[in-house]
């Protein structure tokens, strides 16, 4: 009896209510399972329940719920096999297609730039394969097309690795490192164990060398590393205006060409690393360069995404709202110079210090709303005192809140500076989600910049 075989009938768990559980739910369903969806934040209305059954025989977590939760502990001590939805896709995918491969990349900020990169080169490959996980499709959902992907690209979270352990991956890719999601790991050690816990599921190890940290933990495994500097044996790189491999095409002795630096959009330093690690992706599952090449000219980022809003006036206004972390929003300051930085939010338990540190000087003036901005505003008084702050209070109208924070920043802007939307905190205090937060802001600039 196979793993699907084995679900008809089995009292089955699904564990949260959100776009991921209600998949899970559906393949359940249509496999036989007798299934029950329990979100403590959803009512019996809906379908939902906020009490566990008796008697059950397999849960599914969604991404998100931690370990420790007491829903979680009483399913373990009920005695019911616990999965996440990355391991229950696995066990579907050795089902229903066997052949199919994955290839899987992590990192606290690009995760999303970069896998979609990695879609553009299979559409240009004419390789039958899709992004999904924490973009686009659930994995499940991919997983369960009636006609089989021969490759997934799974976007991963920290949450979605902490929970797996059975899934494998032809190549994985590691992007950075960096504070994020503490609030939900208690601590930045189990944060970055569980980003790295993604390297014992692979065969093939591909990671930025330009990350300290990275560099420093993975010094003694075998990696396919990737950075901006001159690649040395086994590594990719740049010569000039060259992105080279000299990890996977013949010998490594010899420089092959990848792409140009012009066949990425935008070129700046943190978007041409995503480039590499999604032509180390491809080249790991043998895709030609030619192929990298133009699925790489072809792809344009996500709206929200350093997206140029609007010039006028001699000044750029910039949305950068994915930018829901300091390490995020750190890329995007350097990538602009006299800049008026709107930012705030949920900080999730991050510091600020070494944005601060190493961006105040292109800062000409900021602009703090939400729920952390006195963190951000501190970190400011304790590095760099002279730069200018104001603060917005909290609002239940998002859409006002905004208008009068670049009807402010229009008010002080002068040829030459960038108005530049890069929170490095979450947007939900104010905003349903980052996109909203980034459409309200360029909504606000195109009526008032103009």
């Amino acid at each position: 009896m196979n793993f699907i075989e084995s679900l008809n009938g089995k009292n089955c768990l699904v564990v949260g209510a959100g776009v991921t559980g209600m998949a899970v739910q559906k393949a359940l369903s249509n496999f036989g399972a007798k299934v029950v969806v329990f979100d403590e934040k959803k009512n019996s209305q809906s379908g939902v329940v906020n009490t566990i059954p008796d008697e059950i025989h397999l849960a599914v977590v969604s991404p998100g719920w931690r370990l420790e939760h007491q829903v979680i502990k009483d399913l373990r001590k009920s005695g019911a096999q616990i999965i996440s939805e990355i391991d229950f896709a696995w066990e579907v995918k050795n089902v229903l297609a066997p052949n199919q491969k994955w290839i899987a990349l992590t990192g606290t900020n690009g995760k999303t730039t970069t896998i979609k990169m990695v879609e553009s080169i299979f559409n240009s490959a004419n390789i039958k394969g899709k992004a999904c996980g924490n973009v686009g499709e659930t994995v499940i959902e991919a997983v369960c097309r009636q006609e089989p992907f021969d490759y997934l690209a799974l976007e991963l979270s920290s949450f979605q690795i902490e929970w797996s352990n059975i899934a494998r991956f032809e190549a994985i890719a590691l992007l950075n490192i960096s504070e994020d999601h503490i609030d939900w790991h208690g601590t930045y050690k189990k944060y970055l164990a569980a980003k790295l816990k993604l390297i014992t599921h692979s065969k093939v190890i591909i990671a930025n060398k330009s990350d300290p940290i990275l560099a420093t933990k993975l010094k003694n495994q075998e990696v396919i590393w990737f950075s901006l500097s001159t690649p040395s044996k086994g590594e990719l790189g740049l010569v000039e205006e060259l992105l080279v491999d000299r990890a996977f095409a013949g010998s490594k002795d010899h420089a092959h060409e990848i792409a140009e630096l012009a066949d990425v959009k935008p070129p700046v330093p943190h978007n041409v690393s995503n480039a590499l690690a999604a032509a180390a992706l491809a080249l790991a599952i043998g895709i030609d360069n030619k192929d990298i090449k133009t699925g790489l000219s072809k792809f344009t980022p996500d709206h929200h995404r350093m997206e140029l809003v609007l010039e006028a006036g001699g000044v750029r206004w910039i949305d950068d709202s994915k930018a829901t972390n300091p390490h995020a929003a750190i890329a995007s300051l350097l990538s602009n110079f006299n800049i008026i930085w709107i930012a705030g939010g949920l900080a999730k338990g991050a510091s600020m210090d070494e944005l601060v540190q190493r961006c105040s000087n292109r800062i000409k003036s900021v602009l703090l709303i939400g729920e952390d901005k006195e963190l951000i505003a501190d970190t400011f008084v304790k590095f760099s005192k002279s730069v200018p702050i104001k603060k917005f209070e909290k609002s239940t109208d998002s859409k006002q809140l905004m208008w009068e924070v670049v009807s402010h920043a229009k008010s002080i802007a002068v040829p030459g500076d960038t108005v530049l939307l890069a929170p490095a905190c979450a947007s939900m205090d104010q905003f349903a989600s980052y996109a909203e937060r980034g459409e309200l802001f360029s909504a606000a600039v195109r009526e008032l910049a103009k």
